[in-house]
């Protein structure tokens, strides 16, 4: 069966305006996911994998660029448009708690987008009710905690209430922006596996935001890696573990930890300082941290290059630097 594209970006462009000049936070990025399927974005603190999720959302404005969902640029909407489309596309946060109202209970926190969104109107308490319970119940949390506050409830709990919210309203597409790294590890496992079943079942699509590459590796259908605003490398998650062709996704990859005494780590460590997003100048954005760099990297920004069917790299040496971290 023929995989339709839910998702398109076309040279996503965020600029924000500080005193000391243009910090590119999203630039030029641009890429799809197919329906039912996962996009995994990658990369450290900072490189705009928060941003990018915020703008294809339209909770931040972006500069220019395109956000084609379901073949509708949504940057052209209005607001009566993009309310609509607010029920298709929703957000599960980082932080469980600082995401959620603290004087708000589990029911009212569940219910407010369906009363935002005029799915029901507040004197419709029984079918709210019903919705709730419904939705409480397919993120596996107990009826019990219908009126308790998100101070009552754990970690785990309290992102359940988020994907419970964001479900609410029966979406397509859902920006997971680390959904499970406020976690403990043994709570982590459980949130993933709950995400991938309600993915199964509801036919959703994700842009999964993480720092974990093992995380990403089985959740997701494709990767990109970004670094400073820029798509550095994209492929699938084969692909880019024994293939990793961006010095930068070399560096990452070989931070994984192996859960083995015996075995030593072969460990990329990035020298140099970090490239200033302000003001960004010409060359890769990456060449003062690289050790492959030549002075053309200084000079010129690498444009994306296929090096293999649906595998892109920007990098001046695509293809001469590989490494395997299978």
């Amino acid at each position: 069966m023929e995989t339709k594209e839910l998702l398109r970006v076309n040279h996503l462009k965020k600029y924000f305006q500080t005193p000391h000049g243009t910090l590119s936070a999203v630039d030029d990025v641009t890429f799809g996911i197919n329906e039912r399927e996962t996009l995994g974005v990658v990369g450290e603190s900072g490189c705009g994998k928060s941003t990018l999720g915020r703008c294809i959302l339209r909770l931040h404005e972006p500069t220019d660029g395109e956000v084609i969902f379901d073949g509708q640029n949504i940057l052209k909407c209005d607001k009566k448009e993009m309310k609509r489309l607010r029920s298709k596309m929703q957000i599960i946060f980082q932080d469980p708690y600082a995401s959620l109202n603290p004087r708000m209970t589990v029911s009212q926190a569940i219910a407010a987008p369906l009363i935002i969104q005029g799915v029901y109107s507040p004197k419709e308490k029984d079918k709210i009710a019903r919705k709730v319970t419904e939705m409480m119940d397919v993120v596996g949390l107990a009826s019990r905690l219908v009126n308790s506050y998100p101070h009552e409830l754990d970690g785990g709990r309290r992102q359940r209430i988020g994907i419970a919210r964001a479900l609410s309203l029966d979406p397509q597409f859902i920006v997971c922006d680390e959904p499970v790294s406020a976690l403990d590890v043994s709570i982590q496992a459980q949130v993933l596996n709950l995400m991938q079943d309600l993915q199964q079942q509801m036919g959703l699509t994700y842009l999964f935001i993480t720092h974990n590459l093992s995380v990403v590796k089985h959740l997701s259908n494709q990767i990109v890696v970004m670094y400073l605003g820029q798509l550095v490398e994209k492929a699938s998650p084969d692909q880019l573990f024994r293939n990793p062709s961006h010095p930068y996704t070399q560096a990452l990859l070989s931070a994984i930890p192996i859960p083995d005494p015996d075995v030593k780590m072969q460990r990329t460590v990035l020298q140099g300082e970090l490239t200033s997003p302000i003001n960004v100048g010409p060359g890769c954005r990456f060449a003062k941290r690289c050790i492959y760099a030549k002075p053309e990297c200084r000079e010129m920004n690498p444009e994306m290059t296929e090096i293999e069917p649906g595998h892109i790299v920007a990098c001046h040496l695509a293809g001469t630097v590989n490494k395997t971290y299978e």
